[in-house]
């Protein structure tokens, strides 16, 4: 009997060991979580010495992770909104994604960029389900860019393990040509600005008919004094209803868009406060002039 007790004393000692001993070794962390994790996509039609210059212009190893990315890729995601003499026929554009801890956001720098600014390619990554990663996005020579998203994309699934859905990929993609398509119009800048806001709208509306989200997109054109042709109203009005139909996570979208924001120091409610401060102006002067008859 007393030796039952010890044997069944020292097995529960043992188990509690065991126990405490796997609390103390480090948390085995899932692929998504690697903060640190760097993967490099390279254009398939890059020189062996346009690769290595790339490589060390990214200032990393030659035996960090690469993945090439093909012309026929980017004619996959992007020949729906653009012609093939623009894509053209080599890949070169390359792209280096690190993941970042929570919290960061996305961050993005470019080099030899010509069409693409930094904003539009986080507002896309950010539309692709993209979340708290530093981009460095470039090429041996000067291009457009519009190629780019597609390493992103694919550097970002390698350096988690997870896959993004195919529709997200063509929203993600139209999305940056189509703020393309509107900075030549209104400026870069503004463009992504508009976009950011558009998506932030439906994100919180949650419209339920392109009847709805065409009104989002209408009201945020006119708040930021965009004077949007029929086509283009149409173009974009596709596109936002087609963005508010993905299977996003939408909270935590709004903390990467929040996140974006702040970087691109984009604030909301600030411009509708300036709004408002027109309007009460207007509204005093009116006063007074009544005022001045009665």
């Amino acid at each position: 009997m007393y030796r039952r007790n010890v044997l069944h004393k020292w097995t529960l000692f043992t188990l509690i060991g065991v126990f405490l001993f796997a609390l103390a070794l480090p948390a085995t962390v899932s692929a998504d979580a690697v903060v640190g994790e760097t993967v490099v996509t390279l254009g398939q039609d890059l020189t062996p010495q346009q690769k290595e210059d790339i490589l060390q212009e990214m200032d990393v190893s030659d035996d960090v992770k690469q993945i090439t990315v093909t012309n026929e890729e980017e004619h996959k995601y992007l020949g729906g909104y653009l012609s093939k003499a623009t894509i053209g026929t080599r890949a070169l554009s390359s792209a280096k994604i690190t993941l970042a801890k929570k919290g960061t956001g996305i961050k993005v720098q470019t080099h030899n960029i010509t069409t693409i600014n930094e904003q539009m390619y986080a507002n896309a990554l950010i539309t692709a389900g993209v979340k708290d990663a530093e981009v460095y996005v470039t090429a041996p020579t000067q291009v457009s860019g519009t190629a780019g998203l597609t390493g992103m994309l694919k550097a970002f699934e390698e350096a988690t393990g997870k896959n993004i859905s195919e529709d997200q990929k063509q929203v993600a993609n139209e999305e940056m040509v189509r703020t393309s398509e509107l900075g030549e119009k209104v400026g870069d800048e503004k463009a992504a600005e508009f976009m950011t806001r558009v998506k932030e709208e439906v994100a919180k509306q949650k419209p339920d008919s392109p009847e709805e989200v065409k009104q989002i997109v209408i009201n945020i054109a006119g708040d930021l004094n965009i004077d949007l042709s029929n086509q283009e109203t149409k173009q974009i009005t596709n596109l936002m209803y087609k963005f508010s139909e993905l299977n996003l996570d939408w909270d935590s979208f709004t903390d990467q868009l929040n996140q974006l924001k702040d970087k691109f120091n984009i604030n909301t409610e600030e411009a509708q406060g300036f709004f408002d401060k027109v309007w009460k102006w207007f509204s005093d002067l009116f006063d007074w002039i009544r005022g001045l008859f009665s």
